[in-house]
């Protein structure tokens, strides 16, 4: 107990909960609006309390680096939050795609989690990717990812930014966000593509039909039917998809480390 309350320590104690806010302020699940920000001062707080006790800092030394250090802290946890906030947003864009082409577009709704505009289907499988992630307790490994961030960077330590490695892993994991949409959508678009194909076909061979009236609540209804036959190869896409978020976590903490 003496050691949870000595002074000394404070300075550590501020590093290891300045890490552990900013990842929970950006990282997926836990940033968004409906769960409060006390609750994620407290939650990180209390976390920090907790990992304080394991860290290793008889070779800390306070001096006038320190207020570097609590700079890297923080980057540290936004950086690896943003990375798993933007893999996960292949959700969003995959929906996009399905909504523009479903003619649903200009149908968005306020997502309440962040704020932000959302397509129809694409918060549709958001939903469904959160339920999926609280079943297999994917929560307790994001909190468990940013516990075992301090086996590849110190609060010591400071991040290698000079070979540019950084910014390289951020744009291939931003460009296989995309790669992971397009999988995603392409089941529901391409069926899509095939109808209206066909009422290109109709339009031609039987021109007093109106295709423009009959051819939106067609795509509507279509589009229903591809997502009921396709649900449970989106579920395997969800459970790809966090895994792929994981590894980015993990390979972004290895280029921390300079492994």
């Amino acid at each position: 107990m003496l050691e949870l309350i000595d002074i000394n320590r404070l300075p550590i104690f501020l590093l290891v909960f300045v890490r552990l806010l900013s990842f929970f302020l950006v990282v997926p699940l836990f940033s968004y609006r409906t769960i409060p920000l006390p609750f994620r001062i407290g939650f990180s707080f209390f976390l920090a309390l907790i990992l304080f006790q394991t860290i290793d800092s008889t070779l800390f030394v306070l001096d006038h680096t320190y207020i570097f250090l609590i700079v890297k802290e923080a980057l540290v946890g936004l950086l690896v939050g943003l990375l798993a906030f933007i893999i996960v947003s292949a959700i969003q864009v995959a929906g996009g795609f399905v909504d523009f082409q479903m003619g649903f577009a200009i149908a968005n709704v306020v997502d309440p989690q962040t704020g932000a505009q959302s397509p129809l289907t694409g918060q549709y499988f958001y939903m469904i990717a959160l339920l999926f992630l609280l079943a297999v307790d994917g929560h307790h490994l994001i909190i468990d990812g940013i516990f075992t961030s301090y086996q590849f960077i110190s609060i010591d330590a400071f991040i290698p930014f000079e070979d540019g490695s950084i910014t390289e892993f951020i744009i291939q994991s931003f460009n296989y966000m995309f790669i992971i949409a397009f999988q995603m959508a392409i089941p529901i678009v391409g069926t899509l593509f095939l109808v209206d194909i066909a009422l290109g076909i109709i339009a031609r061979t039987v021109p007093q039909l109106n295709v423009f009236v009959v051819g939106l609540p067609l795509k509507i209804l279509v589009s229903f039917v591809a997502i009921l036959i396709f649900l449970s190869l989106y579920i395997t896409a969800i459970e790809n998809l966090f895994g792929t978020m994981f590894r980015a976590m993990r390979g972004l903490l290895q280029i921390f480390g300079g492994a």
